[in-house]
């Protein structure tokens, strides 16, 4: 359901939904997460649930899986469009760096792969959020080239591709071991790979 045809009353209902099935799905163990565990954390009936996902589950979790992927690119703001400057970068890897120390073991993305990676559409919704992340970094090297502070030859998109990489992979090793090292580590050398 579109959220143009609901009432102000009716969006924030929907939100409330979508917001209390994303911190769900977070948490340690969503394996085999039902509407009935999700109706009963958002204090929803079963008729609520269905009138603003007509679809079910699948369509919960697809709005769910844009949900998070809002919040992955809006939790890295302001830092991430203003990559012009080496304080800059900086205040961005620290940003990573804690949000995803705040998180611990639990990764949105992550939590949520592992539970709609199945659900028609959702590969669409992290395809689109890894491009548009990329492309932000991306947009942040061609800056620090043009300001002179990056060197020409750098492949602005392949080095953004492994920011996103060392990202995700940083995060994995955090959720399997708790260590943020891995993370840190990734960050910091592709930025003084970006200093060279």
């Amino acid at each position: 359901m579109g959220d143009m045809a609901l009432t102000a009353k009716g969006r924030a209902t929907r939100q409330r939904i979508i917001e209390g099935a994303a911190a769900y799905l977070r948490g340690d163990d969503p394996a085999g997460v039902t509407l009935d565990d999700i109706r009963a954390i958002t204090g929803t009936s079963k008729g609520q649930i269905f009138h603003y996902f007509p679809d079910g589950k699948e369509e919960l979790f697809l709005a769910v899986a844009r949900h998070e992927a809002r919040r992955v690119l809006e939790d890295q703001r302001p830092h991430l469009g203003a990559l012009t400057s080496w304080p800059a970068w900086q205040r961005w890897r620290d940003s990573v760096v804690a949000r995803y120390r705040a998180q611990g073991r639990s990764c949105p993305m992550g939590a949520l792969l592992s539970q709609v990676g199945s659900t028609p559409g959702a590969a669409e919704v992290v395809s689109t959020l890894v491009a548009q992340w990329q492309f932000e970094i991306a947009e942040g090297i061609h800056d620090m080239q043009a300001a002179g502070l990056v060197r020409p030859a750098v492949d602005a998109e392949r080095v953004a591709a492994a920011f996103i990489a060392g990202i995700q992979g940083g995060v994995q090793v955090l959720r399997t071991t708790g260590s943020i090292e891995h993370l840190e580590a990734a960050l910091d050398t592709l930025i003084d790979h970006l200093r060279g």
